[in-house]
């Protein structure tokens, strides 16, 4: 035998070298409060979360350690604000801070290693931050100030002011909102692209304030100029169809607060005060709904600058409104996301010219345009057009949703609106000084921005037309709050579509802060006995509520724990889904029915639209003991999981009650229900309100119901549970059947009509081209896309365990058929990227999985004959079928991190 050469001895060094290399478990992508490195936060105990990378299988963190320091580069015990000691867990999502309290405006740093299963520690990942705002209410000394006049709601308005930075300046942050909407400026430039701040919340209790880093914006030892426009927006515009302002605001306000730190470690606070400058400018007409009118004549040009003569402009007035009612910021904002150009010019055969957008979108258009002085174009929106081809908008209701530009006169303009947004397709021009060309306008999407987490794909292209449709739906409707619809005079943050979409959105979408801010605002406006408005912010100053709307309360916070492990949520808001169970409890008395309140029933089942009866055919009491003893149920797993072990048992107690007195109510000997619909059937499946006795019949019945017609009968509250409860009844070829359907009534049948968008009726456009009727007719509105949640889960296998939640434990459970040949998901969950996908090929079933490490799988295939499963092309190994279960329709084993290749014979046919 040769003995080994010195380049021989170095490739084996460089290979042993490189194996351990990248066989250590890595911490990444670090994340406090569902935010990268955060500013201006309010929580005192923020969480921190990370994930694991290896290149090994089946790994899982066994100890973690978090150190947070005053320093971003030294991490000594002296600079330690805490340091959690080696902590035995595999927990490495919303890990709570129990350091001491920071003050306001504090930066802390944040470093994690973590031991895993193989022995291996890693190293301390690279540092991470997040800062707090102003925590004190009597730290801000700025004050409201507002344009002098009695009301000054309607046209938006300009603030400025210039002060010295005396010294060098080492760093800056803004604090800053408004009664009304903002945009800042800093020496001629916008803080930020955020938009439709300071957010929409219930303005009575709390008011959102931003932070903003605006070091790089100020100069030192110079004059610098911060200036603000000021709009309606939510806070005193006309909401809803009462046409009432909110609240009846009239005056609309600026409160900014500039902290100036220098290099010789002195400060400065520049506050919003009566020394500013106010005036009126080119924005002269500016509402959410009926857009804006921007004369460019009217411009002050250099406003926000340095130097600009604002001799002519008036001071300021303060106004009062309570500084503790301040919060910072939990969601993400709202911002311009993508894109569009058109795809066409249409002339109508009323000679109107329409740019096609080619997609139904939110937002408004960039609008290009070279003219006279004086000339005046305007823009009008509307989602479709009629039967003849012609502008359509009388399913707007009485909005305008028109912007108009007056221009200048100064060569190629350029305008975008400012505090405002449409919900379109096609856009109407009007008065356009010369030959319309397809680049004079570019469509602008906005939505809060969310981060997307979810993909689904399959081999049938209306399918995948169907779920595009369901993201554009979402990103239409998560603009701050989840509104209904986005064009017309409403774009309220309806709750019942909010529910039943919940777990539909947290699938396509990051929605964990977007909830959890949304929650907060609901808990502050539930009315005093329990009751839950059906919209918030409640602008509608509602005292009613309706079953499976007010049930948001509940379930949403209870999507965001099963999808994101997320324990606090629950905690924070107990009181809240405690008080609306207690007001039903209350309303249904000692014999546990609710009975006779007024409820929006099944919403625009399929029966609404032939005989116009919008609350459905099924009886709205049953629908109303259904979810109260859902959430009853829900509420007793919650207080178990969060300790409340009394509250736990009584309302278990609750819930067997409310089960009993439901069953004796609405359900004969042999499981008939009072009202044999669709919904009626899913309801009392899916929320196990049945005997076990009567589930195989009650689920025969509604398959027969399901076969007999050959459609969906469902409303809003019927069709999010439909096929789930088909797919748990065994019934998964009824499922597929009416998912795959095209004809009236189903999902793709506005898919085969043109469909870009989730509409809000079954029969939005009629197969004759004629539309439903104009009083609501929305053709962007989500709810009906929760779908999405049978095709991500059923069809392609990905799996909540609710005893794991955040998909800690994750099932996999694909199910083959409606001719699909393919399917496949991947998901990002807190823990890292998660893949579900299968396709049959040559009589073959091929399923492809990726666990992320820190986390487990259990893999449950349709097949029971187990000799011929490989796994990476290789026989199950001795390991693996340890766990393993085999029944009479499936088997099941399980899997720790990685990446496997599952596949087996299998035919399709069978």
């Amino acid at each position: 035998m040769k003995p080994l050469n010195y380049r021989s001895i170095i490739l084996i060094c460089l290979l042993v070298i490189t194996s351990i290399l990248f066989a250590k478990t890595n911490v990444t992508n670090l994340v406090c409060e569902y935010h990268i490195n955060p500013i201006g936060i309010d929580v005192e105990k923020p969480r921190f979360s990370w994930q694991l990378s290896s290149v090994e299988t089946n790994i899982k963190q066994t100890a973690y350690e978090i150190r947070v320091a005053n320093s971003s580069t030294n991490f000594d015990s002296k600079n330690l604000l805490w340091s959690s000691g080696k902590m035995s867990s595999d927990n490495s999502v919303n890990v709570e801070y129990q350091g001491i309290n920071l003050k306001s405006m504090q930066r802390a740093y944040w470093q994690v290693r973590v031991w895993d299963n193989k022995n291996t520690v890693s190293k301390w990942s690279e540092p991470a931050y997040w800062e707090t705002g102003i925590l004190d209410p009597t730290r801000w000394i700025a004050k409201w100030i507002t344009m002098k006049g009695k009301e000054n709601i309607g046209q938006a308005f300009y603030l400025r002011n210039e002060f010295q930075a005396t010294k060098k300046i080492t760093s800056a942050r803004v604090y800053v909102t408004s009664l009304g909407l903002y945009q800042l400026f800093i020496n001629g430039k916008k803080v930020s692209t955020d938009l439709f701040t300071p957010g929409w919340t219930s303005y009575h209790k709390r008011l959102q304030y931003q932070t903003y880093d605006v070091t790089d914006l100020l100069i030192s030892k110079k004059n610098n100029t911060v200036g603000a426009i000021i709009g309606e927006g939510w806070y005193g515009g006309k909401l809803g169809w009462t046409k009432n302002r909110t609240f009846n605001a009239k005056q609309l306000a600026l409160l900014a607060q500039l902290e100036i730190k220098y290099a010789d470690g002195t400060s400065q606070t520049i506050v919003s005060d009566e020394n500013w400058k106010a005036s009126r400018g080119a924005i002269i007409e500016s509402s959410i709904y009926d857009g804006e009118t921007y004369n460019a004549q009217l411009e002050n040009s250099g406003w926000s600058s340095n130097g600009f003569d604002d001799s002519a402009w008036t001071k300021t007035e303060t106004v009062e409104y309570p500084k503790n009612k301040l919060v910072a910021p939990q969601s993400v904002v709202v911002k311009a996301i993508q894109e569009i150009k058109p795809i066409k010019i249409i002339k109508t055969p009323r000679a109107e010219t329409v740019f096609d957008m080619g997609q139904n979108m939110v937002g408004w258009v960039r609008l290009k345009v070279k003219g006279n002085k004086g000339d005046t174009v305007t823009l009008k929106f509307a989602e479709v057009l009629d039967k003849e081809g012609n502008f359509y908008t009388e399913n707007l209701r009485s909005v305008k949703s028109t912007d108009v530009y007056i221009l200048k006169g100064n060569g190629e303009e350029v305008y975008e609106p400012h505090f405002t947004f449409h919900g379109f397709r096609f856009v109407k021009v009007e008065g356009f000084p010369a030959k319309v060309e397809l680049d004079n306008i570019t469509g602008v999407v906005i939505h809060s921005d969310m981060k997307p987490t979810g993909t689904f794909s399959c081999s049938d292209s209306l399918i995948n037309k169907l779920q595009q449709n369901i993201l554009w739906g979402q990103k239409g409707n998560f603009l701050d709050v989840p509104t209904d619809c986005p064009q017309r005079d409403e774009r309220l943050g309806w709750t019942g579509d909010a529910q039943v979409f919940a777990m539909t959105a947290a699938f396509n979408y990051d929605v964990s802060a977007f909830f959890t801010k949304w929650m907060r605002d609901m808990e502050a406006d539930q009315l005093p006995d329990g009751k839950i408005p059906h919209v918030i912010p409640n602008v509608l100053d509602m005292k009613t509520s309706s079953a499976a709307w007010a049930d948001a309360c509940v379930i949403v916070p209870w999507s965001v724990y099963k999808v994101y492990g997320d324990k606090r949520i629950l905690e924070v808001q107990y009181n809240s889904m405690k008080a609306w169970v207690d007001f039903m409890k209350t309303s249904a008395g000692e014999k546990y029915l609710w009975i006779s309140n007024t409820h929006f029933g099944d919403w625009l089942d399929y029966s609404s639209n032939i005989t116009g009866f919008q609350k459905g055919n099924t009886d709205m009491d049953l629908i109303a003991n259904a979810y109260f003893y859902h959430s009853t149920s829900l509420l007793a797993k919650i207080a178990g999981i969060i300790g409340r072990n009394a509250d736990a048992q009584i309302y278990s107690k609750l819930a067997e009650n409310v089960k009993k007195a439901f069953q004796r109510e609405f359900v004969t000997a042999n499981g008939r229900l009072v009202t044999q619909t669709q919904t009626a059937y899913s309801l009392a499946i899916a929320f196990g309100l049945l005997p076990d006795e009567l589930i195989d019949n009650v689920g025969s019945l509604l398959a027969a119901d399901v076969q007999k017609t050959g459609h969906l009968t469902t409303g809003f509250v019927g069709t999010p549970l439909l096929c789930n409860t088909l797919s748990a009844i065994g019934a998964d070829s009824l499922a597929f059947k009416l998912v795959t359907r095209k004809k009236y009534p189903s999902w793709l049948y506005p898919v085969t009509q043109g469909a870009t968008t989730i509409w809000e009726r079954w029969d939005g456009q009629k197969p004759d081209g004629t539309f439903q009727t104009a009083k609501m007719n929305s053709f962007n509105h989500y709810a009906y896309g929760a779908i999405g949640e049978w095709l991500y889960s059923r069809v392609a296998g990905l799996n909540i365990d609710p005893e794991n939640p955040g998909y800690k434990h994750i099932i996999f459970s694909p199910h083959v058929g409606g001719g699909f040949t393919n399917a496949k998901v991947e998901f990002l969950s807190l823990y890292g990227s998660i893949k579900s996908g299968w396709e049959i090929k040559d009589k073959s079933f091929v399923y492809s999985i990726t666990i992320p490490a820190n986390t487990t799988g259990t893999v449950i295939l349709p097949i029971t004959i187990a000799e011929n499963i490989l796994i990476n092309s290789a026989p199950v190994s001795t390991e693996i079928k340890k766990n393993w279960i085999s029944t009479t329709k499936e088997i099941s084993f399980d899997l720790g991190s990685g990446n496997y290749q599952i596949s087996f014979s299998f035919d399709s046919s069978k």
